[in-house]
């Protein structure tokens, strides 16, 4: 059905940003951000006009003002887009750099005023804010919850921020520094008086950074290798958990057991860290065996390096002399291994927990000798090493700084030890010596693949593919009892089994050198079957990390590697309760578990889902799963933890974290939450300690507040509620699906109206766009999917079909409209959904999204799309309206409303730029420049919408 001619000429003439309101209180609030924009975008100018000379200054200022000129209607698109028409790329670039740099650096400031508000709510003492671990224990008090509740609650919990790599999020080291040096001088420039001469030289020295910014290419010439992503991961350790992590961990623990004393939660430590890069492989053929070793040693050596300088530190520190307090340092002979304190024999000097500090020092060192070898050891430090034992594990290590610290206490020195000797045992206690778990993951059918394969060579099944599934479990639970392997070293096997099984061999190499905590899970992606998770222990068992019982059953089967299954399509979504119930059933599979401390984790897919069936369809199909996964848990008596797969994109599960968590259905959460943080989303939430700690705390206080209080909000009959949403997201999936998967010529106009085929064909990340070498929708990764679209503006996953479903539901009946409203009021699940789709309609523009349609050379497929994609834009934006009684799409979210107000037009002259751009590449000119400079659109633009992807 075509648009109305009115409606789609309003849609393209009219800038969204249009749809936010901003008042004149709102506009006072950020009155101190803009004017850091404006300070920084002045020195920014500068040094354009400094460095590229007065005409390039010129066409950016005069975009500038075009930009804004077409918010109030003063310029057309048309105009700021014949600026660029005639010009070489070479003139073209900077442009791109400095809209860019300014995307950056308007992220900076931004940051800054949220730490600048949260001090003077502080200040003003007013009530803790939502999301704040005081407002979270503040409702506990309120709950009037016992130590028993809380200890039931949270004496096991886990938080687990999953780091993975992302093709947008490619900035370089020296950008990152720079930024983080911004953001400390302008820190200096907010909280001190200044006198001129002071002011001046800060300038001076924000404007220097500001050159180095300007000066320093901001992505890499060559692909971005997976060695790449792994450092870019490792990089936020230094920059913010090494501290943050330890420090927040210490303060929970703190505030739970003084509120609740009688909980046993006094070795609780809820934040630990996981990882994707380098061990996730499903689609990604360059993740090699010695791609898991570098991963898992590098994590290893930055953690090492962290122990022994917080030692060395440790080491300055702690000159208290034994004259001056005497016989209370006895509790330091505990550590042996050749110390023993002044008097004692052996005795060492007047400083003995110098002395003890170098003991333990010495052990860390000749535990780094071991697992990584003598290269990382300085030199100086080798005798130390070699002369000493090295520390069996973690808990040995902290065991040690436990001695330490009950010494410190017993002269009397509380206060010491809870400085740095505290946070050092808080992160071995959290980051032992492998930093974070390494998790492996690869598709289901090649475990199939590679399975059968094995089973062939060995003589056992000569076609394990043909065999139904019944056939299939009854011959993979014999062959997990079996002691015998499948494989020997001088199996003739394809390339795809030798890789298969040398990664696992890897990661049983890992958890040989680091701890079983290096690599804990294996998930299966695209998991529909029992088969599919006893294949994946098939591959564990032949690496010996998964080890059958005893023959007289005596002892049950053992794994340090969880089995992970990842449900991801709509159907496997559904499917997933009776999926782990029926492994369940499996008694050698039981046992397994109970080993495994009897819980069961299950992952959950959004971003599948949502390419699958929509964005209304995939939330309630996860919500519905949760709900079947919850009830199966309770059935089989095993805690189950949940792992949620979000990416940055409202499109990939992306929104606001706490609202997240609150969302989620009654007996989800439980204390544990593994939750995947990724693109751009991680240099805004972690890139310094400051925002770290605020979005950690998030993670918590949602956490927390979801295992103990009633947070669902539909009272104790929801089926009524249920039952309506499996009828909207029925509705919502098939007018999804009457444009994505039925509108014949779909892929050809998404793939011509979207840089999709510039994401695979330029350097941006380190893995295909495809899993597979097709065009089907289907086959094609989800971060392309959704980064795709929202670099064209249209943000189609994160809305489409929404519209429908609701108009049809309610119809005319008035009745319906009132329940919606009621439910959006009432229960924290619809609310997120409609907040986080109100939050991409406001990001999204369908003038903008008009200019990429021009690139479909089919006129007849473009004009038919693009209008039915126009069509369920408008009756999503006003269906939202009338459900929420408002037609601000962000009055739940001032800040992100003043955000996209402020920063908005800036992003004017990079999606003009990267569409004049894609329509020369397409036509033919093709160099090392254009498509360098349609990388720098791309990543402009996710730097600046910061979750593209």
């Amino acid at each position: 059905m075509a648009a109305d001619p009115e409606v789609l000429a309003r849609a393209i003439a009219t800038p969204m940003v249009e749809r936010i309101s901003v008042d004149d209180t709102g506009r006072a609030l950020t009155e101190p951000l803009r004017d850091d924009i404006r300070y920084l975008g002045g020195l920014l100018g500068d040094v354009i006009r400094s460095h590229a000379g007065d005409e390039t200054f010129e066409l950016v200022e005069n975009s500038r003002r075009d930009a804004f000129g077409i918010r109030y209607a003063d310029v057309t698109r048309d105009q700021l887009a014949g600026r660029y028409t005639d010009r070489e790329v070479s003139e073209l670039m900077p442009v791109i750099r400095a809209f860019t740099n300014f995307a950056l650096l308007a992220n900076l400031a931004e940051d800054l005023h949220r730490e600048r508000r949260r001090r003077i709510h502080l200040r003003a003492g007013d009530p803790p804010q939502p999301s704040s671990l005081q407002a979270t224990f503040g409702r506990l008090a309120a709950a009037g919850l016992s130590d028993a509740d809380v200890a039931e609650a949270l004496r096991a919990a886990e938080v687990v921020p999953v780091i993975t790599a992302h093709p947008t999020e490619t900035r370089r080291r020296s950008v990152f520094d720079a930024q983080n040096r911004i953001t400390e001088l302008m820190r200096v420039r907010a909280r001190t008086e200044l006198t001129p001469d002071e002011d001046a030289r800060l300038s001076d020295d924000i404007a220097r950074q500001i050159v180095l910014l300007w000066q320093t290419a901001l992505i890499r010439l060559r692909r971005l290798t997976i060695s790449d992503e792994i450092t870019t991961g490792l990089r936020y350790y230094g920059a913010s958990f090494f501290d943050v992590v330890p420090a927040l961990n210490n303060d929970v623990r703190a505030a739970l057991v003084n509120a609740y004393p009688g909980a046993g939660l006094e070795d609780v430590s809820m934040i630990t860290m996981g990882s994707w890069i380098g061990g996730d492989r499903d689609g990604n053929p360059y993740v090699t065996a010695e791609v898991v070793t570098e991963a898992a040693s590098s994590a290893a050596e930055a953690v090492m390096r962290h122990h022994l300088t917080e030692l060395a530190a440790l080491h300055q520190e702690l000159s208290l002399s034994a004259r001056l307090f005497g016989p209370v340092t006895r509790p330091l002979a505990a550590l042996g291994s050749g110390f023993a304190p002044p008097g004692e024999p052996g005795g060492v000097d007047d400083e003995p927990f110098r002395s003890a500090v170098t003991a333990v020092r010495s052990r860390v060192l000749a535990r780094a000798l071991v697992t990584l070898g003598e290269d990382f050891i300085d030199p100086a430090e080798r005798s130390a090493a070699e002369s000493s034992a090295p520390y069996d594990d973690a808990a040995e290590f902290l065991a040690d700084l436990d001695v330490i610290d009950a010494g410190l206490r017993a002269a009397n020195d509380d206060s010491i030890a809870d400085d740095r000797l505290a946070a050092l045992r808080e992160a071995v206690r959290t980051f032992g010596f492998h930093l974070s778990g390494l998790d492996m993951r690869q598709n289901s059918e090649t475990h199939e693949e590679v399975v059968g394969e094995l089973l062939a060579w060995a003589g056992v099944c000569a076609d394990y593919t043909g065999l139904d599934e019944t056939a299939r479990i009854d011959l993979l639970t014999a062959e997990l009892a079996s002691r015998r392997p499948l494989t020997s070293p001088d199996a003739e096997l394809s390339d795809l089994a030798v890789k298969e099984l040398g990664v696992v061999h890897a990661a049983a190499g890992a958890i040989d050198r680091f701890g079983s905590a290096a690599v804990p899970n294996y998930i299966i992606s695209m998991c529909s079957s029992v088969s599919d998770m006893l294949e994946a222990l098939i591959l564990l068992k032949e690496a010996g990390l998964y080890r059958p019982g005893a023959v007289d059953s005596s002892t049950g089967p053992t794994c340090t590697v969880r089995v992970v299954p990842l449900f991801e399509t709509i159907e496997d979504l559904r499917d997933g309760a009776a999926t782990l119930t029926a492994t369940l059933s499996l008694d050698f599979y039981r046992d397994l578990v109970r080993t495994q401390g009897n819980t069961q984790e299950v992952m959950l897919g959004y971003s599948d889902s949502n390419k699958d069936g929509g964005y209304l369809a995939a939330n309630w199909a996860l919500y519905r799963a949760e709900l079947d996964l919850v009830a199966a848990a309770r059935e089989t008596g095993i805690r189950l933890r949940l792992f949620h797969g979000r990416g940055g994109t409202v499109g990939r599960g992306g929104g606001p974290s706490y609202d997240a968590i609150l969302a989620q259905p009654p007996g989800a959460v439980q204390g544990s939450l593994r939750l995947t943080e990724q693109g751009e989303i991680i240099a805004a939430k972690y890139a310094e300690p400051v925002s770290a700690r605020r979005n950690l705390e998030s993670l918590l206080a949602a956490t927390i507040e979801s295992s103990l209080l009633d947070v669902e909000g539909l009272g104790d009959d929801p089926e009524q509620a249920y039952a309506d949403f499996d009828e909207l997201a029925e509705l919502a999936r098939a007018a999804y699906a009457a444009l994505v998967h039925d509108t014949p010529g779909f892929v050809e106009y998404f793939t011509a109206s979207t840089p999709l085929s510039e994401i695979g064909a330029l350097n941006i990340g380190s893995r295909p766009t495809s899993r597979k070498q097709t065009t089907a929708i289907s086959d094609l990764r989800a971060i392309p999917w959704v980064l795709s679209w929202t670099q064209c503006r249209v943000m189609l996953p994160g809305w489409y079909g929404v519209g429908t479903a609701f108009e049809q539901w309610i119809g005319d009946d008035e009745a319906r409209l009132a329940q919606l409203a009621s439910y959006y009021e009432n229960w924290p699940f619809f609310r997120s959904v409609m907040s986080n789709m109100a939050q991409v309609l406001a990001k999204s523009d369908m003038g903008l999204a008009y200019r990429y349609a021009e690139l479909v050379p089919d006129a007849d497929l473009r004009n038919r799309v693009f209008s039915m994609i126009v069509d369920e834009h408008e009756r999503t934006i006003a269906m939202y309206a009338k459900i929420t009684g408002t037609t601000d799409l962000l009055a739940d979210n001032d800040a992100l409303k003043r955000s996209v107000y402020n920063r908005f037009p800036y992003l004017e002259p990079l999606n003009l730029l990267q569409v004049e751009l894609l329509r020369r590449f397409r036509a033919g000119e093709d160099s090392p420049l254009i498509r360098r400079a349609i990388q720098l659109t791309m990543n402009g633009l996710a730097t600046a919408l910061r979750n593209s992807g």
